[in-house]
This record gives C-alpha cells, sequence and structure tokens, in this order.
C-alpha cells in the first residue's frame, strides 16, 4: 500500500513539475532533466513512470487542463436546469484557463511549433474536452429538451465562445476577468446567447 502511494505520489511531482516548467518555457524549452530535478526525483525516475516526455505532456494534460472537471462535472449536469448547467460549466472552464493563464499563453504562441506527435496529443485532449461536452448536448436531445442540431458544433461553439472571451480579456487587455462580480455577469451573457440566440421572439 506504501510503494503504491509512494508510486502515486512521484507521478503527481512529476506532473505538476511539467505544468510549472511547461508554463515558463513551453514544451519545447523545458527539459526531462529539468522536470525530474524540479520533481526531486532522478531522469531516470522519470523515464520508469511515464517512459517519454510525451507521455509525461499527456498525463500533464488530462491531469491539468478543463477535462477532469468536466469528466467531474457531467455525472450530474443532466439532473440541473439547461441554463444554470451551461453556467456552472462556463463559470469552471473560465477559472481553470485563468490557473494555467501561463500554459494557455504558451500553447497559443507555440503550438504550431510542436511535432506532429505532440500537436495530435495537444489537440486529442481538445477533442475528448468537445465530445464530453457533445455528449451532455446527445443526451438532452435524447430527452426531448433540446432541438436537433449537431452535438458536435454546439460543444465547439460553447466553447470557443469561452475562449475567445478569455484570449481577448485576460490576455490581449490584460484584464483580471474575476474582478468585481465581471465573469460572473459575463457568464449569464454568454449562456444567454448561446441558449436563445440574438434574434428578437417573433421576428
Amino acid at each position: 500500500m506504501l510503494k503504491t502511494s509512494s508510486i502515486a505520489n512521484t507521478k503527481e511531482r512529476l506532473l505538476g513539475a511539467t505544468m510549472k516548467l511547461v508554463s515558463k518555457k513551453g514544451y519545447l524549452g523545458a527539459t526531462t532533466r529539468e522536470i525530474a530535478q524540479e520533481a526531486g526525483v532522478s531522469e531516470i525516475t522519470l523515464f520508469r513512470h511515464f517512459g517519454s516526455k510525451e507521455k509525461l505532456f499527456e498525463g500533464m494534460l488530462g491531469r491539468y487542463t478543463f477535462l477532469p472537471h468536466l469528466k467531474e462535472l457531467r455525472t450530474r449536469l443532466d439532473e440541473l436546469p439547461y441554463e444554470e448547467a451551461l453556467q456552472i460549466v462556463a463559470t469552471r472552464f473560465l477559472l481553470t484557463l485563468k490557473e494555467r493563464k501561463s500554459f494557455i499563453k504558451i500553447m497559443f504562441s507555440e503550438v504550431n511549433l510542436y511535432p506532429g506527435k505532440i500537436r495530435k496529443i495537444y489537440n486529442n485532449t481538445i477533442d475528448e474536452t468537445r465530445s464530453t461536452l457533445a455528449d451532455y448536448f446527445l443526451s438532452l436531445q435524447q430527452k426531448g429538451r433540446l432541438r436537433k442540431i449537431s452535438p458536435e458544433a454546439g460543444a465547439r461553439t460553447f466553447l470557443s465562445m469561452l475562449v475567445a472571451y478569455f484570449r481577448s480579456e485576460e490576455i490581449m487587455r490584460g484584464l483580471d476577468i474575476t474582478k468585481k462580480g465581471k465573469m460572473d455577469r459575463e457568464v449569464r451573457e454568454i449562456v444567454d446567447i448561446f441558449v436563445h440566440g440574438t434574434l428578437k421572439e417573433g421576428e
């Protein structure tokens, strides 16, 4: 039991060190030697647990992106009113982006420089996040609560609206979206536009 706990603790330290260094130096700049040193283990231990830098990056994305949060939320979204559920998803998503702001900025700037294998890992995480949200939309369609649209397109559109908002306010303009209730108001607006559109009823 102690050995299993020790292994899990070592892996967690390595994943945390990877997030910290990749957020500072990017995937290309952070070396496995530096990551191992940051985690307080040998480079050999790093490779014993993850096998490669690519696998370490994949594990980091699985641990520190919005995906695990969304998977956790997914189990209870169906029980909530639609707009409330989307507001919860949007708020949690934006808070995750803010928490990982340095990492997000690095990703925006260097993702196109990555080797194909790393871009695939990165895109797979995005695709799984979208498909998890799309599964929620599909579930509501099957219950007759949503009209027939592409669940995948709905998920892509909703998440893209949030990313665009975060990028324009936090990254481009340097504003703190959490100050003075700003994010709560914006989330309600984004969800309202997504759910009801912009055309006046009856037009």
